[in-house]
Parts: C-alpha cells; sequence; structure tokens
C-alpha cells in the first residue's frame, strides 16, 4: 500500500547526468540476449493502475516499477533521484506554487504511441481535478485523491503540463507523475475509438469542457478495466512507458516481463526476462534459492527462516529495518464491536471497547518472540506518523498516549468493560492474510491474550485483500486487521489517506475533525518544530480514539544467488526492485 509519513531531507540527484558535455550519446541497449531471471514475491499483480484505490499496493507496484518510467524515483539511501532521460520539472513559481513538467521527446507507450500532454492531463484529473458525478461522488477513485490541491485547470502543450497550486505544499516535489495511458483508457471505456490520437483529442476536450456525462464510462474504466489477475485480453491494460512490457501473467504463479525494444529513456537493463513468481512462504523462498529455481527474494523472516538463510552456501544475505510497520487497525463503521451503532449511537461505550481490546494485543510478546530473535535491538514502534529514530519521534512517542498499550493490561481492559456495561464475550471477527505465517503467529498471540479479559476473537483470514477495495466492500466486514504500511517516499504529508474521513485507503471509517484539520495544516506548514507539534497533537487525537496500535519496524531480509550481481535493497518500497536495471549476471561482467 502506498504511505507517505517519514519527516526527512530529501537529497536531489541528477539522473543519467553527463560531466563536462552538454549532450548525450545515443541510446544503446544492454539487454543481453537470452538470458532470464526469476525473482520472488510473496504476491502477484492483479491490477495495472496502481494509482487506482483498488490497484495500490506493493505487489502491484514492483512490478509495475519495471513497466512503467516516472520522473522520480528513489534509490538504496534512500535519495530522491530525477530520471531526466524520461522527462524533466521545474517549480516556476512560489506564489502561487507553479510547477512545469515536461516529457522528452523520444518517450512513448508500449505500442508505439508518442507520450505526451494528454497523458499527463489524465493524471492531473485523476489526482486533483476532484470531478465528481451528479451525487457527489468522486468519478475516478484515486488512491490519493487531492482536489483541494491544485485544482485550476493546467496549460497544456503536445508534451508538457503546468500546474499551479491552490495553496503552498511542503510535498510538491513528490505529488505529482505520470499514470496509465489517456488513450489506452479512452478505447477501453469507448471501444469503438481505436485511434490513439482521436482518443488523446476527445479525452482533453471533455476535460477542458468539463464533459462529465463523457468522462463517466473513462473513469469506471479507469477505476475497475485494470483489474486483471492474469493475462488481460486486451493489450490496453498493460501498456508500459518503461524497460518491460507484460509478457504473461498467470493468476497465482507468476508475471513474466520482457524487455520493451522502444525503450530508449532510461538506464539499460540487463536480463531479456524477468520472471516475478509468488511464493507465499519465506521457507519456500530460501528452497528456491537453495535449488536455484529463484536468484532472488524477500520476505518476512522468522528465526528459523534466518537460520535456514545462513546456511545457503549458494547465496549472500542482508538484513535491515525496512520502512514499514505492522498495526492493528479497527473497524468504526459495520456494526461490530467497535461501532458506536451497535450500542445506539454511544461513541463513548465503543471508545471503551476499542480501547480494552487494544490494552490486550500482546505487543511486546509479538516483539520478544517474532522480531527481537532476528534484530536484537528492536523495539515497540510507538508512533502512527513517525518511525523510531525520526526528528520528532521521541516527543511524539512519550506524549501520544500509546504508554497506555505498551504492556497488555487484562484488569484494565476488564474494567472498561464492565465501567461500559458491556456483557462479555465480545466477538472481534480479526482478518490476517492467509498464508502468512508470521500474521497467523500474531494472530493467535492476540486470541490467547484476549480471550482472558472476555473477547472472542474469530479467524477471519483470508488469501485476500478484499476489505481494501472499497468499490466492492464500501464497508470493512472485519473488525480488526493486521497488515503493514510500506512507506514509498520520504514525504511528511499522505497521512490523510488513511486516517482522513472518508479516505481511500481509511479501510475502517475512523472519523475525526480534529484530525482532518490538523493533516490540512500539516500541509502547508513550513516550520520544522511547528510540524512536530501537529504530529503531536494528531498523535493524541487517534491513539485517544482507540483508532488501533502500531507494533513493530519490519526487519528485512533479501536473499538472493550468487550468480547475480547488483542486488541493493531499499527501505522504500519498491525494496530490491528500485535498481533492476543493474540486477547482471555474473559471467557478463
Amino acid at each position: 500500500m502506498k504511505n507517505k509519513r517519514v519527516a526527512a531531507a530529501i537529497a536531489v540527484l541528477a539522473a543519467g547526468a553527463l560531466a563536462l558535455t552538454g549532450c548525450t550519446p545515443p541510446y544503446e541497449s544492454e539487454v543481453i540476449p537470452d538470458t532470464e531471471i526469476t525473482v520472488a514475491w510473496n504476491d502477484l499483480i492483479d491490477n495495472f493502475n496502481q494509482n487506482s484505490a483498488a490497484g495500490n499496493n506493493t505487489a502491484n507496484a514492483v512490478v509495475l516499477y519495471m513497466m512503467n518510467s516516472s520522473f522520480l524515483y528513489y534509490n538504496d539511501k534512500p535519495e530522491l533521484v530525477r530520471n531526466t532521460d524520461f522527462g524533466s520539472f521545474e517549480k516556476t513559481s512560489d506564489d502561487p506554487l507553479t510547477v512545469k513538467y515536461t516529457l522528452n521527446d523520444n518517450v512513448t507507450w508500449s505500442d508505439g504511441t508518442p507520450i505526451d500532454s494528454a497523458d499527463l492531463l489524465l493524471a492531473w484529473t485523476t489526482i486533483f481535478a476532484g470531478v465528481e458525478d451528479s451525487e457527489g461522488e468522486p468519478l475516478f477513485t484515486h488512491a490519493n485523491p487531492r482536489g483541494d490541491l491544485a485544482s485550476t485547470m493546467p496549460e497544456i502543450d503536445d508534451k508538457s503540463i503546468t500546474i499551479v497550486y491552490d495553496k503552498a505544499y511542503v510535498d510538491w516535489e513528490i505529488q505529482f507523475d505520470l499514470g496509465v495511458a489517456a488513450h489506452g483508457v479512452v478505447s477501453l471505456a469507448y471501444p469503438e475509438i481505436t485511434d490513439p490520437e482521436e482518443a488523446k483529442s476527445m479525452f482533453v476536450e471533455a476535460v477542458q469542457n468539463d464533459d462529465v456525462e463523457w468522462l463517466t464510462p473513462v473513469a469506471k474504466a479507469w477505476n475497475d478495466a485494470y483489474q486483471a489477475p492474469s493475462t488481460p485480453d486486451n493489450d490496453l491494460v498493460a501498456l508500459s512507458s518503461g524497460a518491460y512490457v507484460l509478457d504473461e501473467l498467470v493468476e497465482n504463479e507468476y508475471v513474466a516481463l520482457k524487455a520493451n525494444p522502444l525503450y530508449t529513456w532510461g538506464p539499460s537493463p540487463k536480463y531479456e526476462r524477468i520472471i516475478v513468481r509468488q511464493i507465499e512462504d519465506s521457507t519456500a523462498q530460501v528452497q528456491a534459492i537453495e535449488n536455484g529455481d529463484v536468484q532472488i527474494a524477500a520476505g518476512q523472516p522468522t528465526p528459523d527462516v534466518l537460520e535456514l538463510v545462513k546456511g545457503l552456501s549458494n547465496a549472500d544475505y542482508v538484513t535491515s529495518d525496512e520502512a514499514t510497520y505492522e498495526h492493528v487497525d479497527l473497524t468504526f463503521n459495520n456494526g461490530g464491536p467497535f461501532d458506536p451503532a451497535t450500542y445506539g449511537g454511544d461513541e463513548d461505550k465503543a471508545k471503551s471497547v476499542r480501547q480494552a481490546f487494544l490494552k490486550v494485543i500482546p505487543r511486546a510478546e509479538i516483539l520478544e518472540k517474532l522480531i527481537s530473535p532476528l534484530n536484537p535491538e528492536a523495539g515497540l514502534r510507538d508512533s502512527v506518523l513517525q518511525i523510531p529514530g525520526a526528528p520528532g519521534y521521541d516527543e511524539i512517542a512519550s506524549t501520544n498516549g500509546s504508554a497506555d498499550y505498551a504492556e497488555v493490561d487484562i484488569e484494565g481492559a476488564k474494567k472498561l468493560l464492565a465501567d461500559a456495561g458491556v456483557t462479555t464475550p465480545v466477538e472481534v471477527k480479526f482478518w490476517y492474510p492467509e498464508g502468512n505465517v508470521r500474521r497467523a503467529t500474531e494472530f493467535e498471540f492476540i486470541q490467547q491474550s484476549a480471550a482472558l479479559a472476555g473477547f472472542t476473537v474469530v479467524d477471519d483470514s483470508e488469501p485476500t485483500w478484499a476489505f481494501t477495495d472499497k468499490e466492492a466492500l464500501p464497508i470493512n466486514p472485519h473488525d480488526a486487521v493486521i497488515f503493514a504500511w510500506q512507506s514509498t517516499s520520504l514525504a511528511l504529508t499522505g497521512s490523510d489517506q488513511y486516517l482522513g474521513s472518508g479516505q481511500p485507503s481509511n479501510f475502517g471509517g475512523y472519523s475525526n475533525t480534529k484530525v482532518d484539520g490538523l493533516l490540512k495544516d500539516l500541509e502547508t506548514e513550513l516550520d520544522p518544530a511547528v510540524q512536530n507539534e501537529i504530529q503531536v497533537e494528531v498523535e493524541k487525537e487517534v491513539w485517544g480514539d482507540g483508532y488501533g496500535v502500531t507494533i513493530f519496524q519490519f526487519p528485512g531480509i533479501t536473499v538472493w544467488n550468487n550468480s547475480v550481481t547488483n542486488v541493493s535493497p531499499s527501505p522504500l518500497s519498491p525494496t530490491y526492485f528500485w535498481n533492476f536495471w543493474e540486477w547482471a549476471p555474473v559471467d557478463s561482467e
């Protein structure tokens, strides 16, 4: 999932810059014929529009990162790198904040259609335009829509777009990028429109004229048509703007990519084919590395898995903390035990039940038994907004109320329930991803602990993440869920997408108008001291409301067969995929 939360200085580099000369040499492909690498991930792509609410998850992101180009990416430092082979952008004014994005002349979609301002206008429309249907609902279900940021119709020409912001915005540099193809989504919506230039022209005209009726089928296609758990029948679904194109997708098994023969606007990859295999179990990943079936793997290690990795004779590995954290969130609006509606609208009673349940989550036991053997220095994560060690983390963690949930408090939980007049047992439907060994163990710890306070925790696990698709399930049917947010950037803002009222990644129906206002204030605040004060206030509200609990920062492990070189995982998504173009067979060097 996208999650922008780490306040830090951003170092910007120029990718592909040439020293001493002002010209760019002709592009030379470094793809080695007949080479293939197989890598493992715990889940598989099933949606080719990662900017949609339905497609916004890590499994989609890691594959689409290899298929698509962008103005920016993060390296393994992590530093923000400008991809000047693809295009450029510059801030042309501070008041109002104005940014111009320009694509290079040679960039095209994998069907040969030039990438141009129509594609950039589509990205603006889905993020910033705030187009609504007749009932006031958003037409485009973007994962992080920002209709309040840059609502003025942008200026476009052949290869550029100029975006004028409605207000100052601290993270303007990483707020905008290319999405799916304009001609592709138009033709998916209107199959009779087969000419790419006609499709783009009609789209631009509709946006500029605010033709909601014409745009409605386009929005439906943008929201839904990119869902594809196997090779899509229509090539427009998987159009590529990057180094690789889709070759084959087999549901629950693998996705195969092949080098894009049209690609000339970025560093050349070395492998002709990349196969991403779905292997959920970390032990099976290690076995695949040992057998030579997989060359790179990364997962959620257990102490046993780490010992297996250490015993490999044909592989190298690294362990490190990732910019990903485990958490339990509660659902506020599904008629379950944490919903005020269950108690006739009694907000305080529902809050007491939430707080009681959070008090019995054995955070320290989970850390001690599952994480400390992998990282003896690991500690509980006590902040929703900041990672341990980040500026402001200590102040936030010491004042936000997380201390109330540092240790299991059975008697405190019982008292909260009794004082609220809630009879036990209280049934809690608890979701975790089926097949994930570590999360299954966490569930067992929580189930056993909660039973002591009168909670019956029901295994509501599923192999899918259906509750994250708000088109299909507007209300989360699970009472509690455990998963991880993975940071994709070093942005200060973005927490509104899961904490903000009605936001696409707010899967539990949490709503606090004070939090909404504070998060808006954070977006325009340039003083670091005031930024920290705002974050402290946000966290006091969130922890006080019984929103959920954070548990630990992910310990990461990446393993690679010694037949491949240049594997260097990043703490941010897309983790070890960030430099896929540098992967190379050992014997090629």
